[in-house]
């Protein structure tokens, strides 16, 4: 199963748009980590990415980054193949 993790907030709609697109693309289960429910997981996504912004997207160990570059990769033809290496890994 691939491994999707993302740094969220409930009303942030570039969250949505990532999630949908995700989901669009065969990902059933995504680990959100919600930001606006846990200050600390704020400071803990600044640490990882050095990005202050939602979302913040990691398939398997690789930061994707935020929603403009997961649109960007999907795009590029990037994301299928990542989401594949995520789930065999």
């Amino acid at each position: 199963m691939t491994t999707v993790r993302m740094f969220t907030s409930s009303s942030c709609p570039y969250c949505h748009r990532a999630k949908a697109l995700l989901q669009q693309r065969g990902v059933a289960a995504i680990d959100e980590l919600r930001v606006d429910l846990d200050p600390g997981l704020r400071e803990r996504m600044i640490a990882l990415t050095g990005r202050r912004t939602v979302p913040q997207i990691f398939i398997g160990q690789t930061h994707v980054g935020g929603c403009d570059d997961l649109m960007a990769l999907d795009q590029r033809g990037g994301l299928a193949p990542l989401l594949a290496a995520a789930a065999a890994a």
